[in-house]
């Protein structure tokens, strides 16, 4: 019998297909997918998520700064998703990643500027930090490896100009109070 794909395997699939869609044939797809407030500013009207494009709370994971931000991203993604979702199960999985993605999305909509795209599925990421942090010795994990990448996270997301800290905070926070409720209801 054939096993399933997991579904970290198939998320990296989608993110890198869409940056490749971006990249190298649809250029307008990045800034119609990203992250961005919109409204009515002074030169013109943007759409955005303040004109109804709510998609973009989501989409905003299929849209990366390039080459070397889609590799770190997907690294992470694949050595913190791939455990995770093992321990949970597929279903709690997806819910703790797309609920740190939307939690990570409406805190750097509400937090940071509004005329600036958010690009990048860290956010989304970082909240599988939170979780990996909270089912940590249960899951095999080495807490203090896990605490230390944490922590490393944190101060790249604070040193290295540009990147959006709302969403990490944001993304981070959410995976922790997401996970805490899904360890009572662990898959069997």
């Amino acid at each position: 019998m054939k096993e399933r794909q997991s579904l970290t395997t198939s998320l990296i699939v989608l993110i890198c297909g869409s940056f490749l869609l971006a990249e190298y044939f649809l250029p307008d797809l990045q800034s119609q997918l990203a992250l961005f407030y919109g409204g009515d500013y002074s030169n013109g009207y943007f759409p955005g998520v303040s004109t109804g494009q709510w998609y973009r709370l989501v989409t905003v994971a299929l849209t990366h700064a390039g080459w070397m931000h889609l590799i770190f991203n997907m690294l992470a993604l694949y050595s913190i998703g791939t455990p995770i979702e093992a321990f949970l199960g597929r279903l709690r999985y997806s819910l703790i990643f797309l609920g740190s993605l939307i939690a990570a999305s409406l805190t750097s909509l509400y937090f940071g500027p509004h005329n600036i795209y958010a690009v990048g599925a860290s956010g989304a990421i970082y909240g599988l930090f939170g979780s990996l942090f909270v089912i940590g010795k249960r899951s095999g994990a080495n807490y203090q490896n896990i605490t230390g990448v944490i922590i490393i996270n944190l101060l790249i997301t604070f040193t290295v100009p540009g990147i959006d800290w709302r969403a990490h905070i944001g993304g981070l926070v959410a995976g922790i109070v997401l996970t805490y409720p899904l360890m009572f209801r662990r898959r069997t």
